[in-house]
């Protein structure tokens, strides 16, 4: 049966036909949808972890126990992964092993645009690079093969483009193995020093030997077309080339992106009159070419920063650019903001109102950071608010108020461990855990806070007060971000001890399903003055018209915290 997938569909399907019991994840743009598809298979057991550390880590508890698994997360999330992947590397693998990481290039969604192939090289790991959602699905399948055949763990690397995009994959059935019987191997899995340096050399003998199988394995392959001209390729980029120059020039498609092949590159430019590497980011392919001796043409044409396209492609080559529609007037920018009623929003009025400095994270909450707020000083990576905050206090002498932001999947995530050094080593610091009981950003995936997991059933919750006292915090407060008054009194007396706080600003998120929006404010023409002090808080259902404020009764959701700021009493509540 033929189906048409978006990119991490099709890495499900595949891992699910490869026999794959356990997946464990963090949610992370652009990978999330690889784990929330996996869900839908009732025979694969699937979770939700608070990190891509632990997910790593419950993907080789399993694999340790036979079972073939597999973990997701986005570029950034290997970073916090690569502790496990390091040393997984050299104790290989029960069950087949397949971690996916998701690249971000243009960081549509993202705070850096790193390249994951880095990862592989330096972990000395496969790394597989589909092209489209067939190849997501045959990738997938033959990475949990690969990494028994080879004892590795085996990287999947996606890309925005792959991960969003349809195309068209053919089905199979799932594919189960004998699970081996699980035997205690100490010299493989013990990774202290004495049995690590034994490993090191069977690591290094490995890699040769997928370079070996990088030059004749179907994972690669040449397209002849002009002999000219020759492009070596991979990923989202070979889609480019196909369609900008067509079979004007020769293509080799790399599918195993790490280790790369040696003599099918030579024999590939000894083919062509010139070789332009063509890759997104960072110029992994063209170093190799080079190391081996091979000419080639690539960043000195084409920019390491941000997304290709077929027409920058075509533009490089030459090549007129298609005909196509354009608009003839500017399209006004749209940038992301908070949603209409987003509890974070009236949090950080008071924060701005107070002149707090504030730390902030990562999560939709980094949205304060853009004017008319403009709330937030920092944002580093997940958990770093916290430990950051710390520093900052630690290093600044002066009265300033201080204090940072973050979610409450984000605390669970890597927030814990900076609280408790902040408790430990008892700076004055305020963190203000935003309680919006979801991972809002990345489309509302449950987390260890809400109640219920990956497939909606209750399970364990993290009582956020209790845990916080059990840190060593002994200030805790929990707060209402639609009460005003109530978070204004909670900043100035949090940020003005001299010892560690916790504000939990608690309000589900507005999107929920289980949050039933009030009936839209009203602006009396009347009474507004057009002080536009409503306009301070930057929500998009509030509008300047004809010298009044205007309330858009299609966005607004009743949340009430522009009538409390309104100094005329011209906002009132809906009918």
């Amino acid at each position: 049966m033929k189906k048409l997938m978006i990119g991490n569909e099709a890495v499900a399907r595949g891992l699910y036909e490869g026999g794959v019991e356990v997946v464990s994840s963090y949610p992370g743009t652009p990978s999330t949808e690889i784990t929330e598809f996996i869900s839908k298979y009732d025979d694969v057991y699937s979770e939700w972890a608070p990190n891509e550390k632990v997910a790593a880590e419950v993907a080789f508890g399993a694999s340790l126990a036979g079972a073939r698994s597999a973990c997701a997360m986005k570029h950034v999330g290997l970073n916090v992964a690569a502790d496990p992947l390091f040393t997984l590397s050299y104790t290989g693998v029960g069950g087949g092993l397949v971690v996916c990481v998701a690249d971000d290039p243009a960081m549509h969604s993202s705070q850096n645009e790193q390249d994951s192939r880095h990862y592989a090289i330096a972990a000395k790991v496969p790394m597989l690079e589909p092209a489209d959602s067939a190849e997501c699905l045959a990738f997938a399948r033959e990475a949990l093969l690969l990494s028994e055949s080879f004892d590795t763990p085996v990287l999947l690397r996606l890309t925005t483009r792959i991960a969003h995009s349809q195309s068209i994959v053919e089905l199979g059935e799932r594919v189960m193995r004998d699970r081996p019987e699980y035997k205690r191997n100490g010299e493989k899995y013990i990774m202290m020093p004495g049995n690590a340096k034994k490993r090191h050399p069977i690591v290094e003998a490995r890699t040769e030997a997928l370079a070996r199988l990088a030059e004749t394995s179907d994972l690669n392959r040449v397209e002849m077309g002009g002999t000219a001209c020759g492009v070596i390729t991979s990923g989202a980029c070979y889609q480019y080339v196909k369609e900008a120059l067509g079979d004007s020039v020769s293509v080799l498609k790399l599918g195993m992106v790490h280790p790369l092949p040696t003599d099918l590159i030579r024999s590939f430019a000894a083919s062509v009159g010139r070789v332009v590497v063509i890759e997104e980011l960072d110029g992994v392919i063209e170093s190799h070419c080079e190391h081996i001796g091979v000419k080639v043409d690539g960043k000195n044409l084409f920019t390491p920063i941000g997304e290709y396209s077929q027409a920058s492609i075509a533009a490089v080559f030459g090549i007129e650019e298609k005909k196509h529609l354009v608009v003839e007037n500017a399209i006004p920018v749209r940038p992301p903001m908070m949603c209409a009623g987003c509890p974070h929003r009236g949090l950080f009025y008071s924060l701005v109102k107070n002149g707090v400095t504030v730390l902030g994270d990562i999560g939709c909450y980094t949205l304060g950071a853009q004017p008319p707020l403009s709330a937030i000083d920092s944002t580093l990576c997940m958990g770093a608010s916290v430990s950051g905050l710390h520093g900052f206090r630690v290093a600044d002498k002066s009265d300033r108020k201080t204090a940072c932001v973050i979610g409450d999947s984000t605390f669970m995530h890597s927030g814990i461990t900076g609280l408790v050094n902040v408790a430990y080593n008892g700076s004055a610091s305020t963190v203000i855990i935003l309680d919006n009981s979801i991972t809002g950003m990345t489309g509302h995936q449950q987390n260890p806070t809400t109640g219920f997991n990956i497939k909606g059933d209750p399970a364990g919750k993290v009582d956020l007060e209790a845990l916080c006292r059990a840190i060593g915090i002994r200030r805790v407060r929990v707060v209402d971000p639609y009460d005003l008054a109530e978070v204004d009194l909670a900043i100035r007396e949090e940020t003005a001890v001299d010892e560690p706080s916790v504000i939990i600003s608690r309000r589900p998120c507005i999107l929920l399903k289980s949050v039933k929006p009030k009936p839209a404010l009203s602006i009396s023409k009347e009474l507004c003055r057009g002080c536009k002090k409503c306009l301070s808080l930057g929500c998009p259902a509030i509008s300047y018209k004809g010298k009044r404020a205007h309330v858009n009764d299609t966005l607004c959701v009743g949340c009430g915290i522009c009538e409390s700021l309104c100094p005329f009493d011209a906002i009132s509540k809906g009918e």
